[in-house]
């Protein structure tokens, strides 16, 4: 691969080699100047930027200590729009903000972007990317099926117990949700609005109800505060609705504007239960969360549903001081499985997937049925074939698991095989099913199509139950590190699977997703902040970390702390500490350096909470590399009743005897009984980060080819090649590069090559470069006919 011809690359991209960096988190008050993201400077359509002004914002002055007022930003804001508008007269201004971001949101051709640093007083330009829901498809709950006690989720992070037992509901506690919008007017919603209600900036109007056909405002907003059929987490707490996603999903400009107008509203908490893929500490969304947290607002949001892979997290996840909560699924029974088709055939990889309830799976239980190959259970693979009272044996691929088997049901059948479409088992669990649904590897898969082709189509039940899996961590939950600050992400996790919630209309539903995730934790905050009034975010953030709850995986193996975060919120736990340490969790960073020992130094500080005097035993352990890695810690840790002190770290690393990657450890501080884990972890080397997140092929037309990569960090160069679907070599197809962090569409004229192509299946595959460090990704196929 590495000696083929280079291509040519399509378009021309501008990257700065400057990185820009928060004021909140560096002495150093510059702003760096820089583009990012990628622009086509030949191209006439019309784009939207975020421009970010040298002048700092309110906000960002107040902490910094710089000198900055409202009517001197105002002017500085009209001087710049003024000076735009002048200078490319096509462009509009749409959005302004001067609160937690300093700049403008900007519509202007994409030829023109490079101009704005012409421009004194810009300081940066941001791409205004898609922001989506970070959720799955919804299970409508019937009038006849509904239950109140289906909203389990928070009885068992001990919401209740926070009610009856320590007499916190939220009351007094503003949540703002941005969103969707919400249905106010569900009974369950309606008692914590107002007169004033918040803003749609979807519409540009002051009703933020949600729109039609949506409904995931709705449900977070009632895992926070319903009070109803179902009670939220926070039953008497206070909402306000910001709603930036419409059916298309968001932008940038919106999600920044709505952030600022909740500051401006007075919210206490703000639940973002959205993202993008961008792994960045530094986006605009990210940033602005660091500034509402810095004032006093707690910020909640979902870390998003990119997993399992590391590396997944996105913004505005990756903020510094936002509290990111990851998903997990509440504890389930296993059942034992086993099929019989003839003699002498077993199946002895299949497992129970899940189900809608224990019922109708225990129902199949020594009973018969024909089974019917239904392909990938698509739409349309069921348009010819009868399930009818029958079995759907469906391949895996294209479409998620719910959807194959919601097809399925809807044609008529009875339950579902799913076997998977690669070697390996799928070793999954998804409950809310809608029907009983069995899975198994590839071979047990093809063994069934063998006899289904023989003639023997009648299949034989045997399930039983066998045991409990405890609170497991979903495997879509994105996970981190952040890129550049290496941060632990997420923070912590809550329920996000199978969640029953408020629905538009008067109804319930059950959905699944780190957006399910986060509310949840908005409303253990709104009970803290009620109990704890004079707490700030970082000790509410803190006391939630502190306190949660370890997550094993159904090995027994406890989940990475970038799988994880802390672990699983407690509320009761959280109300009910005695010491806060801040942060909750601790990066190293990267240790490089090719020869002999490095040393950093980090701190962290403790909070007596109760009225006698403590002292606190320190205990500093990584799980492996201690042989390498040298951690001395302060020693006098005696604190007086109500007093914080300080702990200061040293690590000593000698990165050329460790192998490359990451390494976690555990900082343990216990007084008698009381014992408190903050995770702590640091990199060697490069570190491990992917170049791609994920990549695809949009279209293929008469060997045009469109294809889409989502890059994590800016790669040197793209080689794209053509494979037999065997991953034999065809053919060099096109270079580009250099290319910058984020969404990238390439077009490449293969039509020479395609036309001389046999009929059969192709497959694209990415060699991608940084720093001589080449990664292959085979990104997608395509039939030649």
């Amino acid at each position: 691969m590495k000696k083929s011809i280079l291509g040519v690359c399509s378009f021309i991209l501008l990257m700065s080699s400057v990185t820009l960096t928060s004021k909140a988190m560096t002495e150093d008050s510059e702003i760096s100047m820089k583009i990012e993201g990628e622009y086509d400077f030949t191209s006439e359509e019309f784009i939207t930027v975020m421009v970010q002004l040298e002048e700092p914002s309110l906000v960002e002055a107040k902490h910094t200590k710089e000198v900055q007022t409202e009517a001197n930003l105002t002017a500085s804001l009209t001087e710049l729009t003024d000076e735009v508008t002048d200078l490319l007269p096509e462009s509009e201004i749409i959005r302004e903000y001067e609160y937690l971001f300093s700049g403008f949101a900007l519509t202007l051709r994409e030829k023109d972007v490079l101009q704005l640093l012409e421009i004194d007083g810009v300081a940066a330009v941001y791409p205004s990317i898609t922001y989506e829901p970070d959720t799955f498809e919804p299970e409508i709950i019937s009038d006849e099926a509904f239950s109140p006690e289906m909203m389990d989720s928070a009885p068992y992070i001990g919401a209740p117990e926070a009610w009856e037992d320590y007499g916190v509901t939220g009351d007094g506690v503003t949540v703002a949700i941005i969103d969707t919008g919400v249905d106010y007017t569900h009974p369950d919603l309606e008692h914590a609005f107002g007169d004033y209600k918040g803003y749609d900036f979807v519409d540009n109007d002051d009703d933020p109800q949600e729109g039609p056909g949506q409904y995931h405002g709705t449900h977070v907003a009632g895992t926070v505060a319903a009070n109803g059929q179902i009670k939220g987490v926070a039953p008497d707490a206070s909402l306000l609705a910001y709603r930036t996603l419409g059916p298309q999903g968001g932008t940038t400009a919106d999600v920044v504007a709505a952030i600022e107008l909740a500051y401006k509203d007075g919210v206490d908490i703000m639940n973002l239960s959205l993202g993008n893929s961008i792994n960045d500490p530094d986006f605009v969304t990210s940033l602005a969360l660091d500034w509402a947290m810095e004032e006093g607002v707690v910020a909640v949001t979902s870390n998003g549903n990119s997993g399992p892979n590391n590396w997944t997290v996105g913004s505005p996840a990756t903020s510094r001081e936002a509290i990111s909560v990851g998903a997990t699924q509440l504890p389930y029974n296993t059942f034992n499985a086993d099929i019989y088709t003839s003699d002498s055939i077993t199946y002895p990889s299949v497992e129970v997937m899940g189900y809608s309830n224990e019922e109708e799976l225990l129902a199949l239980d020594n009973t018969t049925h024909t089974f019917v190959n239904a392909g990938l259970g698509q739409e349309e693979d069921f348009e010819d074939v009868d399930v009818q009272g029958h079995i759907a044996l469906i391949e895996r691929g294209e479409i998620p698991f719910v959807d194959k088997v919601e097809n399925a049901a809807n044609a008529g059948a009875v339950g579902t095989i799913i076997y998977n479409n690669v070697s390996g088992h799928l070793n999954l669990y998804i409950p809310g099913m809608k029907i009983p649904t069995l899975q198994m590897n590839q071979v047990d898969g093809q063994t069934l199509l063998t006899e289904l082709r023989e003639g023997h189509d009648l299949i034989t039940f045997n399930i039983t139950p066998e045991g409990e899996v405890g609170e497991t961590v979903a495997d879509f939950s994105s996970r981190g590190p952040t890129y550049g600050t290496w941060m632990i992400k997420p923070d912590v996790s809550a329920p996000g699977v199978a969640i029953v919630s408020t629905f538009p209309n008067e109804t319930y539903a059950s959905l699944q997703g780190t957006s399910m995730s986060a509310p949840h934790v908005a409303g253990a905050s709104a009970l803290l902040l009620e109990a704890k009034p004079e707490w700030d975010t970082s000790q509410v953030k803190a006391a939630l970390m502190n306190t949660a709850t370890p997550i094993f995986d159904k090995d027994g193996s406890k989940y990475p702390f970038n799988t994880q975060g802390t672990g699983s919120i407690r509320i009761v736990e959280a109300l009910t500490t005695e010491t806060l340490v801040t942060p909750g969790s601790h990066s190293f960073g990267v240790f490089d350096k090719e020869k002999g020992r490095q040393t950093k130094k980090q701190q962290f500080e403790m909070t007596n909470l109760s009225n006698e005097r403590k002292r606190y035993d320190i205990d500093v352990q990584f799980y492996e590399g201690n042989e390498h890695i040298r951690v001395t810690t302060s020693k006098n840790l005696n604190i007086q009743p109500g007093d914080t002190q300080k702990v200061s770290m040293n690590v000593q690393v000698k990165p050329s005897a460790l192998t490359r990657g990451y390494y976690e450890g555990m900082i343990t501080l216990s007084h008698g009984d009381e014992k408190i884990e903050i995770p702590t972890i640091l990199f060697v080397m490069d570190p491990d980060y992917p170049h791609l997140n994920h990549g695809s092929i949009n279209s293929v037309e008469d060997g045009i080819i469109d294809v889409r990569l989502q890059l994590n960090r800016r790669v040197d160069y793209v080689k794209i090649y053509l494979f037999t679907e065997n991953l034999e070599p065809v053919a060099f197809l096109e270079e580009f590069g250099p290319l910058s962090q984020g969404e990238q569409h390439l077009k490449m004229d293969a039509s020479s090559i395609y036309k001389e192509l046999e009929p059969g299946d192709y497959s694209l595959v990415t060699l991608i470069s940084v720093n001589d460090v080449e990664e292959t990704y085979v990104i997608g196929d395509f039939s030649v006919d």
